[in-house]
């Protein structure tokens, strides 16, 4: 029933619940909202399939690996939202290593075209980065040269083009911040034990 008091409205009801079920009520709250927390860390935390990448750079590949530097290759998709985190990254990293790495971002999206790429928010901030080239693998063959199965995939080679690095350059799924995969990178092209 609505009743005034005191100037205010209020709803009064007769209906009584237990202690008991507010005290389930609240534990299954508590329940569902850490079993969901769970789900989306491991999710977060959970790497995606780590490429079998070549120990040394594919013969027949398309893309063009610097001789006088380290490359790095990222593999990525353009459409996958945990990869600006990537983008954002490499940025960090081409900015603390200062013309000792080469970069390319290689966008694969199965059935578009370049130009569909190209406008890409993904593809403008890659492009955007100082010594970062960004290309495009319409066929897949760069994608299964390099055995790259997920976006975000990092692959670093050496002056000679032996492998020195192959899996992500964030700490987790779509975050920015120091990570093991940056440093480890870092260490490679500064010379040093990684």
């Amino acid at each position: 029933m609505f009743g005034a008091i005191g100037g205010t409205t209020t709803f009064m009801s007769n209906v009584f619940i237990p202690r008991g079920m507010l005290w389930a009520a609240l534990l299954a709250w508590v329940a569902s909202v850490s079993a969901g927390m769970a789900v989306l860390f491991r999710y977060e935390a959970t790497p995606g399939i780590n490429a079998v990448a070549p120990g040394t750079w594919p013969v027949a590949s398309r893309i063009a690996r610097s001789g006088d530097r380290y490359s790095l290759v990222l593999f990525v998709h353009p459409d996958c939202p945990c990869t600006r985190a990537s983008i954002a990254e490499l940025a960090i990293l081409m900015a603390r290593l200062q013309g000792r790495l080469s970069a390319l971002v290689q966008f694969r999206k199965p059935g578009a075209r370049l130009l569909e790429i190209q406008r890409s928010a993904l593809w403008e901030s890659a492009s955007a980065i100082p010594g970062v080239k960004a290309g495009f693998d319409h066929d897949g063959r760069d994608v299964e040269q390099f055995d790259a199965s997920v976006s975000g995939q990092a692959l670093l080679y050496d002056r000679a083009g032996r492998l020195m690095f192959s899996g992500g350059i964030t700490a987790a799924r779509g975050h920015e911040g120091d990570n093991e995969g940056v440093e480890a990178i870092v260490r490679h092209v500064n010379g040093k034990q990684a």
